[in-house]
Order: structure tokens, then sequence, then C-alpha cells
């Protein structure tokens, strides 16, 4: 067995007492501070020991190879939403509730999942209340929304406060290219235009071969690692305040959902790669210069690849309105809202009546103006 300073945790509730009253606390977005909902007490999150204030990254090639080592692996409790295919942590005391993704009835999953514990969280900085008020703004705003969903919206449950599972990653990066610059130079030439010769400048390039070597050091590049929610929707939400992450406690969690990531870690590489090739490739452009470039190939090595896996604040909401279900996600942290746009035939249909009014009435007035002539 290990020794017991590395044992794996074998289940996550986030569940806190108050030690006032024995109800369970929730983290305050507002206070930054756990909160009692019955009696009031609040209480400041506990200090974590010497790595309290610092975020360490690991080591990727250790992970690949399975040497991350017990004390940063974890086992928790996991459900599987049948609908939309959601990961959601449960605390142990849970055993039915709706998907805060789909809003599915499901019976939880007593099963275990082994992962890579979070190293980081970005507490929420929103309120629900401050949230559902920034969606329903946000519908307010969109052309032909239908107004009953968002006065439903307005007064239908509470959205979900969910932390989402991203990944972050560091590399290293030398880069050497083989391209060519290109120098725009004019030539006269004569043309006829209307019967008449005209002379005109054409713009050519001149191309000169170029290689060269360009480096990057790349920090925090974010990969989102979850499937449920569409990924234009996440992407939406940036930019998040990473400058901002806590060291990664259970606390922050309290009252909150936790979603398990389902992209996995090499997965995630290769998409953060996809992000630096294109950094790499506008940086050689840069390195290139001239009026004009091409890119011929791109060599670069990669050393000393980090990451963490970290949770990000999203509010949630699922509305089943007239046989659809539309999803809205709201960043916990400034309130930017994304999600699925919902259209009223009425206004629409209402709108193209107008337009077909308008242009019959502009016609009339043009028939009886070549009528008057």
């Amino acid at each position: 067995m290990p020794p017991a300073d590395q044992e794996l945790d074998i289940l996550v509730e986030h569940r806190f007492p108050c030690d006032q009253c024995g109800a369970d606390y929730r983290y305050d977005p507002d206070k930054a501070q756990l909160t009692c909902d019955h009696c009031g007490k609040s209480e400041e999150i506990a200090q974590q020991g010497p790595w309290q204030g610092t975020i360490r990254e690991l080591d990727f090639e250790d992970a690949l190879q399975g040497e991350l080592g017990q004390a940063e692996m974890q086992e928790t409790r996991v459900f599987n939403c049948s609908e939309c295919s959601a990961q959601i942590e449960f605390d142990g005391n849970t055993h039915a509730a709706a998907c805060p993704y789909c809003a599915a009835p499901v019976v939880t999953d007593t099963g275990l999942h082994r992962s890579i514990k979070p190293k980081a969280v970005l507490p929420f900085a929103l309120e629900e209340s401050a949230a559902r008020k920034a969606m329903t703004d946000w519908l307010g705003r969109l052309w032909f929304a239908p107004g009953g969903l968002q006065e439903y919206a307005r007064k239908g449950r509470k959205m979900k406060g969910i932390y989402v599972p991203y990944w972050t990653f560091d590399a290293d990066t030398k880069s050497q290219y083989r391209g060519e610059r290109g120098t725009v130079y004019y030539e006269t030439k004569t043309v006829m235009r209307d019967g008449k010769r005209e002379q005109v400048r054409v713009s050519k390039v001149r191309w000169r071969g170029v290689t060269g070597r360009v480096a990057r050091f790349f920090d925090d590049v974010l990969v989102l690692a979850s499937h449920t929610l569409p990924k234009r929707y996440t992407d939406a939400l940036e930019p998040w305040d990473l400058s901002a992450l806590e060291p990664y406690s259970p606390e922050f969690l309290a009252g909150f959902h936790a979603e398990g990531y389902q992209v996995e870690l090499e997965d995630g590489f290769k998409e953060a790669r996809q992000h630096m090739d294109r950094v790499i490739a506008r940086d050689v452009r840069f390195d290139i210069g001239g009026d004009r470039q091409r890119i011929h190939a791109i060599n670069t090595t990669v050393k000393d690849v980090t990451f963490k896996h970290i949770l990000l604040p999203v509010w949630l909401a699922a509305y089943k309105y007239k046989g659809q279900t539309y999803r809205f996600v709201v960043n916990g942290r400034t309130g930017r809202v994304q999600g699925e746009r919902p259209w009223s035939a009425i206004k629409i249909a209402m709108a193209v009546l107008i337009g077909v009014i308008i242009a019959a009435g502009v016609g009339y007035v043009i028939a009886l103006n070549e009528g008057a002539l």
C-alpha cells in the first residue's frame, strides 16, 4: 500500500457542514468564503499547507508514462447522462438528480472514475441571480427571440453552477523554417479603354528564398476537456482571467457541481499543438518580413511540456419551452452569455409581412410618380 499521505481520495464529497447548525455550507461568490444559508454563519476557506498560494505544473511525459504518482490521482463517483453524455461528479449522499446540462431526469451512477486531480480552480464571482439577469438581458437583445422564453427563463428554476474541466499546457518551442519573402514592385503598362490608350501601374511580386529560426515559450494554452457543451459556446465565454486561479481546494466546490474531464490528456495536447502551430506560423511570417510571405516548411522542436487540470466556473440553464430544449451558459466571472439561438415564428412572419407592406407601399408611390410624369 502507498504511504498514508499518498492514498487516493476514494470519494470527493464536497460537503462541508456548518459547525453552528449542521446545515451544509456553500461557497459564496460575493463574499469569497463559505456561507451557511440556514443560520447565516460564514467561514474563511482553510489554508491548504505548504503549497497554498502556488499552483504546480505537472510533467506531461511522466503523465503519459503513468508515472505521476498516487498523490496526483483521485477516484471520484461520476454520473453519466444517457441523453447528453455529460460526466458530472456528485457528492456521496446524492442518488437521484436532473442533469444540469440537458435537464433530463436521471439516477446517478455509483461507479468510481480514476482521474488526474485538479490543480487549480477559478472560483465563481457571480451569484446565480446576477447570472440569470445577464442571461435574460441577453435574450432580450436577440431579434426574433420568443418573448415568452425570456419570461420563462426569468421565472424558471435556478441556474446550475458547474465547474467545467480544462487542461492548460506550457511548452518551450524552437522552430526552423524555409520560405520566401515577397517584395511588391510596379510596372507601367499600356491598355485600351473605350478605344483609347491608357497607361496603368500593375503590381508584381519579386520572391526571394529565405530560411530562419523563431522561438516561443507558450504559457497556459487553454483546452476544453469536455464534450458536453458545444465548443463554440465555451470558446465564446473567453477570455478567462487565469491569473486569478486559486490552488485547488474542495471548499470552492461547495454548493456546485463539477464535471469530470472527457478529453484525455494526450488528446488535449494535440489540440494545444494546433494552437501553438498557428501562433508559430504567424511568428514565421513576421520573421520573414517583406510585403508578402510564403512558408514552405516549419520544423518545430517542443521541449519541457507541462500541464495542469483546472476547473472554470460556468452558470448553466437548460429550459424546455414549447417542446424544444434551449441551453445557455454564462461565464461565472464576467457574466458573458452564449447559448442556442431561439427563434419566434410569429415575429419572423410579422417582420416578413411588414416588409411586404413597406415594399408594396414604396412600389405604389413610385408608380404614382411615374404616372404623374
